[in-house]
């Protein structure tokens, strides 16, 4: 049995994983999702990373799976918890000393002209489930203070030494494909997997996605 450490992106919380870790779960792993600190305005980047490794606990073999802003997160709980793999899904990609604030133009990810929240994040999710995350997470957001975590830079001197892989979401109209093939060339030098779904694809495959993550497991 291994267990998956799920880390959800800015914005977002630990209910955006309930799909995927009933799939995990019926498969016969476990699964820890943790709300960040994110309502915490002195909460740095570290104190993320430590929020999910006190849930793991000692929990192992562990596998950290940190979708989007949780990217800058992931490889921190890797650095400290001893983790045997690290799944990035359409995830950032930081690099040394970069803060989260700067990602954005540092990566050359290209803004998007896509307003509507369903239109860009959940378009293939249905809509009533889309709508009762959006609900939830928004409801969580109206007391998210990432002061210090956005614009910390991000602390390893280089990515940790642990197995990691890319997943690529196709139908993403947050981070394209276009963009993500290249930010993981440069920041990786991988290749990324790829399947269909759009940047929530926790919430629109998640038999599929964790089908994916049980064949990377340890």
């Amino acid at each position: 049995m291994t267990t998956f450490a799920l880390i959800h992106g800015g914005g977002g919380s630990a209910y955006d994983w309930h799909l995927l870790e009933a799939e995990l779960r019926g498969r016969g792993h476990d699964t820890i999702a943790v709300d960040l600190p994110m309502s915490d305005p002195r909460a740095g980047l570290w104190n993320y990373a430590d929020a999910v490794g006190q849930a793991v606990g000692e929990r192992r073999p562990l596998v950290v799976v940190a979708h989007s802003w949780g990217g800058f997160v992931g490889p921190l709980v890797c650095a400290r918890a001893g983790a045997a793999a690290l799944v990035l899904v359409s995830a950032m990609i930081p690099s040394p000393g970069e803060t989260p604030d700067d990602w954005w133009e540092r990566s050359g990810r290209a803004s998007s002209d896509i307003d509507d929240a369903y239109e860009l994040y959940l378009h293939d999710v249905p809509r009533e489930l889309a709508e009762r995350v959006l609900a939830h997470d928004g409801a969580l957001a109206e007391r998210m203070s990432m002061e210090r975590a956005c614009r910390e830079p991000w602390p390893l001197a280089a990515w940790p030494d642990v197995p990691t892989r890319y997943l690529l979401c196709r139908d993403d109209r947050l981070f394209t494909p276009d963009f993500v093939r290249r930010h993981v060339k440069e920041r990786l030098g991988i290749t990324p997997d790829e399947m269909p779904g759009s940047h929530m694809v926790m919430l629109s495959r998640p038999a599929e996605l964790a089908g994916y993550l049980v064949q990377v497991r340890p």
